[in-house]
């Protein structure tokens, strides 16, 4: 009797260790996931949001700096979602902060307010809130 009560000991044992073991590589593995997901660079031409057939005028504008970019954000701002849409109001902001940082500081809270921290641009928003606060 004894040896069998030793033995489901044993058994019991060696199965927490292994669920325990399960369940750290589990963890493991999705922090790591995580941690990749959010190093992991954006391309803001993927990001939603934006109908294809304001990509050219886009591109237009970018080419055109920050007069350019403010031009296609009046004309089309109603047009496009987030989250691309809070990305291009933040290239905008870094583009126009040299010459009207307060039209930037206001522009920049605004986006700020508006964005979760589950969107992907909020890290980006978190890098620029030390400049633009």
């Amino acid at each position: 009797m004894k040896a069998l009560t030793s033995l489901l000991i044993v058994l019991a044992l060696a199965f927490t260790v292994w669920k325990v073991w399960e369940y750290w590589d589990r963890v493991s593995t999705e922090r790591e996931i995580a941690e990749e997901k959010a190093n992991k660079p954006i391309d803001p031409n993927s990001l939603p949001g934006l109908d294809y057939k304001l990509e050219q005028p886009l591109r237009d504008a970018q080419a055109n700096g920050a007069d350019g970019l403010k031009d296609w954000l009046e004309k089309y701002r109603k047009m496009a979602k987030d989250p691309r849409l809070a990305w291009i109001e933040l290239d905008y902001v870094q583009l126009v902060a040299p010459k009207n940082p307060g039209e930037a500081k206001k522009i920049f809270a605004a986006v700020k307010e508006r964005t979760p921290p589950e969107s992907p641009v909020y890290k980006r928003v978190k890098e620029l809130e030390k400049t633009y606060d």
